[in-house]
This record gives C-alpha cells, sequence and structure tokens, in this order.
C-alpha cells in the first residue's frame, strides 16, 4: 500500500463507493417499479472493479457479464446514463435498448455486457487481438464469475489467447455461487488460478475484497499484457451480498455464512486501511459518502426525467 499514490488508493475507495451507492439506489427504484425486467446486484464485489479498472486508460476496454453495473462505473460510463439506461430510457448508454444486463458505453472502453455465462471472454480476446494487429498497447480485459470457468468457451479462448499471445487479462470474480450452485458441487479442484497452467499463462487468486490486492495483482497482469508479454488469469475471491438476481431469496446459503462475509466488507476493509495510514479523516469518508449519495439521487431524477425511446428507434443502429 505504501508504494500506491495516496491519490490513487483516494479514487479506488471513491470508486467502491459509487458502485455501492448506484446499487443500493437501483435496489429500492425496482422495489418502487421504476426499473423493467430484472436486476442483478454488485453489492459486496466493489474492491474487483474498482481495483482492476484503476490501472486501465480510457484506451483499454473491458467485458462485462448480466451483473455489469460495478464494472460500467469503475470503466467511466457516467451515472446518469447508466441509471436511465437500466430505466429502459432513451437517455440511457445504449439508448435504452440494452437494459440492466447490455449497459455499456464505447466511448469509455466498455462494449455492451453480455450475458451469457462466458460470453464476453471469446470477445475480449478478439479486441486484444485487434490491438495487436493494429499494433497498439491497449489492453482488453474480461470480468466473469467462476461458474464460467467450467464453460468450454473459457478453455478454448484461453488457449488461443495464450498461443497468440493477445493482451487480454481474465478476471474471474469467484463469489462462491453460480446462481445458487455453490463453488463446491461444481469443481473439483480448490484454486480454479490452478487452470492457468494448462494454456501456459500466469495464473494467480488474490483476497477480491481487498481493493489494493486486487490493484497490485491487476497492475502487474496489465503490465504485462501492455509490455507484449501474454494474457493472464487473476481470481478475485469475493462475496455477493444479495441473490443472484433481484428475486433470489438466498435459500440455499448455509446459516451464517452472510455474516461471516459482511465482516469483510470491501469498503470497511478499504475505509480501516485509509484511515490507519491517516490517508483520509472520519470526516473525509464521511462527505466522500455524502457525495456519492448525492450523485446517485441525482442519476435517479435524471433517469425519472428520461423520455422513453419512441417506437421507430427500434429500427434504428442495425446492422443486419
Amino acid at each position: 500500500m505504501e508504494n500506491i499514490p495516496r491519490d490513487k488508493l483516494l479514487g479506488i475507495y471513491e470508486c467502491m463507493l459509487r458502485i455501492r451507492e448506484f446499487e443500493n439506489k437501483i435496489y429500492y427504484l425496482f422495489i418502487d417499479g421504476f426499473i423493467p425486467g430484472t436486476i442483478h446486484l454488485y453489492q459486496g464485489q466493489e474492491a474487483v472493479a474498482a481495483g482492476v479498472c484503476a490501472n486501465l486508460r480510457k484506451d483499454d476496454v473491458i467485458t462485462s457479464t448480466h451483473r455489469p453495473h460495478g464494472h460500467a462505473i469503475a470503466k467511466g460510463v457516467p451515472s446518469g446514463s447508466l441509471m436511465a439506461e437500466i430505466f429502459g430510457k432513451s437517455t440511457g448508454c445504449c439508448k435504452g435498448k440494452g437494459g440492466s444486463m447490455h449497459v455499456g458505453d464505447i466511448d469509455v472502453g466498455m462494449p455492451p455486457a453480455i450475458a451469457i455465462v462466458a460470453g464476453g471472454i471469446p470477445v475480449a480476446a478478439g479486441m486484444a487481438l485487434a490491438f495487436k494487429f493494429q499494433k497498439k498497447n491497449s489492453v482488453a480485459v474480461s470480468f466473469f464469475g467462476e461458474g464460467a470457468t467450467n464453460e468450454g468457451v473459457f478453455h478454448e479462448t484461453l488457449n488461443m489467447a495464450s498461443l497468440w499471445n493477445l493482451p487480454v487479462v481474465y478476471i474471474c470474480e469467484n463469489n462462491l455461487y453460480a446462481a445458487s450452485t455453490h463453488i463446491e458441487k461444481a469443481f473439483k479442484i480448490t484454486d480454479i488460478a490452478k487452470r492457468a497452467d494448462a494454456y501456459g499463462m500466469p495464473g494467480r487468486t488474490v483476497d477480491g475484497n481487498d481493493a489494493v490486492a486486487v490493484y497490485s495483482a491487476a497492475k502487474e497482469a496489465v503490465e504485462q499484457a501492455r509490455a507484449g508479454k501474454g494474457p493472464s488469469l487473476l481470481v478475485c475471491n469475493t462475496y455477493r451480498h444479495g441473490g443472484h438476481s433481484r428475486g433470489d431469496a438466498c435459500t440455499y446459503r448455509p446459516k451464517g455464512e452472510k455474516e461471516e462475509w459482511l465482516k469483510k466488507d470491501p469498503l470497511i476493509i478499504m475505509e480501516n486501511m485509509l484511515l490507519e495510514a491517516k490517508l483520509l479523516s472520519a470526516d473525509g469518508i464521511k462527505a466522500m459518502k455524502e457525495k456519492a449519495e448525492q450523485e446517485m439521487i441525482e442519476a435517479s431524477e435524471f433517469a425519472k426525467a428520461s423520455p422513453l425511446p419512441a417506437p421507430e428507434q427500434a429500427l434504428e443502429d442495425l446492422w443486419a
């Protein structure tokens, strides 16, 4: 932590706060009937998105999943357009055509998220291949859950990325559950990062609730990719505070499990680090929280006031 600039650390913490407040706001807006469809919230996993994306430039790209809000905020998608997209409004980052599971903004390096499990893994490799052809030193990063590493496309793509020495970093967010299936019921191995060994690339596991550990590990992986030294796999062990989606009551979780993980809330860990290092005071933390809360209030008001797309807009932006 001592080697990381103060501004970088505060930026990571601010990003985590913004993600948490955005998701908290979405939770209640969904209950109040403002949001169509369903939502997959990111509370508890903020350290991964914030820690990884703090290493990325605007010309780097990410691919995301059905749980994309945190990745979008961390990569720079404005909270107002993100909120409007989830509302299905025309001012949304995808003009209201994507919704919660397909948010993104190519202008900040995030193509719309892909809700199919493991669907973003080969797309990231394709963008990395394009960077290599174009002789750019940009990097592609793919976020996915541990369940995606049991999909064939995960193995096929990591093999290809390694063979072609692509500038791509694979980030596995291991939150223990693929929907309702515990990792112990789907994996014989206990360390998912070992799967990188089969493809001749570095694999590493970190505490996904420790934003500093995530940042440092991702920094090494991103710098390796940017220097032309190929891909790597980073497994971040974390925990989603809520259910898989909004209607999930988490009855499959053993008693006391959530309470134990809440003691390892990534925001609390980061706050304690900053306080202990005297990089931020209690009043400073309070002020940052209030700023994040106000931002999301304004984002929700913008989304509520925005118009729905006109019916004829359904025929725009088509490629076939």
